[in-house]
């Protein structure tokens, strides 16, 4: 009498609640390389290889540890291209008593989960994923009555429950938070350490190759792949940032450096979210690190407010607010989005660079997502769902879960402000002060309008302008509407009138690139 036990594709981890008390005598562990989850959006090269080959580095983890792996290869001939029709070919296979797996971090794939039973007829127990630190129900517990869900709130919560940079019943340090040293721009000539090297050993190679002929017409490269596909893999990453990256983390987390693709990012954000790293694991080892004395409380309290209250603040947000998140759209922008954030052929410096990165490493760091992408997307009016779909595309940690409230929520204020108190939103004069994009850029950032003026400095006014209705009365842009109240007609005029002359120039992107033309 087989229990089947489905593991998707983020949740390698050994430890997982769906192989917990499970006997390997009589446990099939199913795992599906499928065509929807591939192409549901057309998500980058580098993604897709990372995720195939790290759930075949893990079914060989399994195997070696006495369990029976049922694995369908995208390539075999039979198979069904969906989670759901994989399920029932297996359970024609297996003739489980029950199917046992973990909740997804996707609500689609969830929707689809809930029918399996009736394609089936085998009770499927869906459990709660362990390896947060927050369930879906104690987050909603701790939301409900709230007029404003602010993360600081939580993280305070989840600090005192992991006992992290706690002195009894006090934060570490007399604070709870230590943003404000976190916020310095680049020195000249500013390098980070380079990665550790992870050469793909022969079966990341032939996914890689699979990948590379399967999906050859989808965004981003093979060339530069350099992620962790094993827990022991991702574990060298962490040990990396842990001693070299970690002590000047903090004070430049915010910076941006063209070229510089990583700094001193940590850059286990992929290996975390398929499973690989235990995220709570990391922030202890990162305390150690600060009662040690070889980092900074400022860097450390900043890595753990990411990982045990950001991380575990949106996971909650995006199951609260499912599904109408996804349709949100609270300033009406309706823009298509340009062209340039898939081939990043644009005289703007700072989302050039940004774009290449992400489309050489499926990566960038979250001040290029949020106050380069995420920021321009706001201020030029980008429909939210053609940002929140691109950002699924193009980078190797975006799952719906993480992707959506933070694009949705935080970078294009699509939900009204539910997640953040005011909109992410910026000139270019920001952008000159946290990294060194200006000084190469064809626009002059001093300049505020007019054909060689920064398009951030004139977007950014005719965003304001536009969204007086809805956004006039948030007291945290009083200052930036006095200010436009003060300005002469004439002034506000040429901004407005600079604005446009570049918005009406913009050559929105090709169709196809998110998903294919006959979806």
């Amino acid at each position: 009498m087989t229990v089947l036990v489905p593991v998707l594709g983020d949740q390698l981890s050994h430890g997982l609640a769906s192989l917990t008390g499970c006997d390997p005598a009589d446990t099939v562990v199913l795992m599906m390389e499928v065509a929807e989850e591939a192409t549901h959006v057309r998500h980058h090269k580098a993604k897709i290889a990372l995720i195939f080959s790290a759930m075949r580095h893990f079914a060989a983890e399994l195997q070696a540890a006495g369990w029976r792996v049922d694995y369908v290869r995208l390539d075999d001939p039979d198979n069904a291209g969906s989670f759901t029709g994989e399920i029932i070919r297996a359970s024609e296979r297996h003739s489980p008593r029950l199917i046992r797996v973990v909740e997804p971090g996707d609500w689609r794939v969830e929707q689809a989960m809930l029918d399996w039973q009736t394609f089936t007829g085998c009770p499927v127990e869906i459990l709660p994923d362990s390896r947060f630190l927050c369930s879906r129900d104690e987050f909603a517990g701790w939301a409900a009555g709230r007029k404003e869900l602010r993360m600081e709130f939580f993280y305070r919560e989840m600090r005192r429950r992991t006992g992290l940079l706690m002195d009894g019943k006090d934060p570490v340090g007399g604070k709870w938070t230590f943003d404000a040293e976190n916020r310095s721009g680049p020195p000249p000539g500013l390098a980070g350490p380079p990665l550790p090297r992870l050469a793909p050993n022969a079966m990341t190679q032939q996914v890689v190759e699979l990948v590379s002929t399967r999906f050859a017409d989808h965004f981003g490269s093979l060339e530069h792949f350099n992620w962790p596909v094993t827990a022991a893999e991702a574990e060298q990453a962490a040990e990396a940032f842990l001693n070299k990256r970690l002590p000047t983390f903090g004070q430049l987390q915010d910076a941006m450096v063209r070229g510089q693709d990583f700094l001193f990012h940590a850059v286990l954000s992929p290996a975390i979210n398929l499973g690989l790293l235990d995220p709570l694991d990391l922030c202890r080892r990162a305390e150690a690190e600060y009662r040690a004395g070889r980092a900074p409380l400022a860097a450390v309290e900043g890595f753990i407010r990411q990982l045990i209250g950001w991380r575990e603040y949106i996971r909650g947000v995006y199951w609260l607010e499912m599904p109408g998140l996804a349709e949100d759209n609270f300033l009406g922008a309706t823009r298509p989005l340009p062209d340039f954030y898939w081939t990043g052929e644009t005289d703007m410096a700072c989302l050039a660079d940004c774009v290449r990165s992400t489309r050489e490493n499926a990566y960038a760091h979250h001040i290029q997502r949020l106050m380069v992408l995420g920021n321009f997307a706001l201020l030029a009016g980008i429909r939210p769902q053609e940002v929140a779909d691109w950002f699924l595309v193009v980078y190797a940690d975006a799952f719906d879960w993480v992707e959506l409230p933070n694009v949705a929520g935080m970078a294009l204020f699509a939900d009204g402000g539910r997640l953040a108190s005011k909109p992410y939103a910026a000139s270019g004069a920001y952008i000159d002060r946290m990294s060194n994009y200006c000084g190469s850029c064809r626009y002059k950032v001093k300049l505020k309008a007019g054909p060689d003026a920064c398009p951030f400095n004139a977007l950014y006014w005719h965003f304001l302008a536009r969204n007086a209705d809805k956004l006039g009365r948030n007291m945290r842009l009083a200052n930036p509407y006095a200010t436009w109240r003060r300005m002469s007609e004439d002034k506000r005029a040429e901004y407005l009138a600079s604005a446009e002359d570049f918005l009406g120039q913009m050559k929105p992107a090709e169709p196809g690139w998110v998903r294919h033309n006959s979806d």
